[in-house]
């Protein structure tokens, strides 16, 4: 990320943009297809991945990749610091196969180590190596992510028998929410350490937004409130499911910038959250980007930007990551209708 293009998140993070910028959070299931390399060799090359970024940038400069240079590996990640198998493919990315039959499996589940247990080390091994290279291009790796740990725990055992376990056994889930908590923690903790440069984290959770409010209040906030009390600038939440229990205890989180569903209107949600949230959406990932026109998606940027007003904490993008199959022209159309209808660039 470039430095200009930092202090247009710390600036909308704290209230102070006046104009409206587009950013998007991009991985390995759109930018490979993008550029017609494989999804084998952008995950397993770093220099691939590297020039992969620097190509993206360099075609839509005005674009926010958020997080940026993002090293991941699909879903796989975290799970795999449990012994989760991993099944790669030429072309999509790489899936995990679940460790846990049900909830009770918790009981022989060992805390993994981010430093030595699963892709997590490659993955650091090769922020290591690309963040020279990023620097020497005057920019930065300024945000680190990691899948929340609703999401990881339903990537061990399947999302069904997570929901049933929770019912079920709560006092076994609950153990191993704290687990997958740790597990995030500590993996963010070891990429900023690598990363020295780091000043915001990104929790990708949409688990979260399958419980009514009474099951979130007890197995999802508490949680997250721990991830989030980490004394960074920017702290992100993506959760791009349409159910609202969670959203009006967002700040409570200590969440100041929100990625979410295009079935939220932007207006109801902004009641929800209150005004210290910079939201970031919302226009339809797949049904619109992928599928519309550079026409239909100028229009839902523009609309999206209406239905903001005012408000300074909001950025421009998509209800959700970008779809494997987003065109050009819908980056283009973006960034258009931002530079038209939200004040251009400062």
């Amino acid at each position: 990320m470039r430095p200009d293009q930092w202090n247009t998140i710390t600036r909308a993070v704290r209230g102070e943009s006046a104009a409206i910028h587009t950013a998007l959070i991009v991985d390995s299931p759109w930018i490979p297809p993008f550029l017609g390399l494989s999804t084998e060799r952008y995950i397993h090359d770093a220099d691939v991945h590297f020039q992969a970024n620097v190509e993206i940038l360099q075609r839509f400069p005005d674009l926010i990749l958020f997080p940026g240079f993002w090293v991941e590996r699909g879903m796989a990640a975290e799970p795999s610091g449990f012994g989760a198998p991993v099944a790669y493919y030429p072309n999509q990315p790489p899936t995990i196969r679940h460790i846990m039959a049900d909830i009770h499996d918790v009981d022989r589940l060992v805390q993994p180590d981010p430093l030595t247990d699963g892709l997590m080390p490659d993955i650091l091994r090769q922020y290591r190596q690309t963040l020279p290279l990023v620097r020497d291009l005057g920019m930065d790796i300024r945000v680190v992510a990691a899948r929340g740990p609703m999401t990881l725990a339903s990537h061990l055992m399947g999302v069904t028998e997570f929901l049933i376990g929770l019912k079920l056994e709560p006092e076994r889930t609950h153990r191993l929410l704290r687990i997958t908590t740790n597990l995030v923690r500590d993996w963010l903790d070891a990429q900023a350490h690598v990363l020295p440069g780091v000043e915001g984290i990104l929790i990708l959770d949409d688990i979260m937004g399958f419980l009514g409010e009474a099951d979130y209040l007890e197995f999802g906030h508490p949680y997250f409130q721990k991830l989030f009390s980490v004394p960074v600038e920017v702290k992100a939440l993506h959760n791009d499911t349409p159910n609202p229990v969670s959203f009006r205890h967002i700040p409570d989180l200590g969440v100041n910038l929100f990625n979410f569903s295009h079935m939220v209107p932007i207006r109801e949600l902004r009641d929800m959250v209150g005004d210290s949230v910079v939201l970031m959406g919302n226009v339809s990932p797949l049904d619109t980007m992928v599928n519309g026109t550079y026409d239909e998606v100028y229009a839902a940027a523009a609309n999206c930007i209406e239905e903001n007003g005012q408000h300074r904490r909001f950025l421009l993008s998509a209800g959700g990551g970008v779809s494997m199959g987003t065109p050009d022209s819908s980056i283009r159309a973006m960034l258009d209708a931002a530079t038209a209808h939200g004040g251009g660039t400062e």
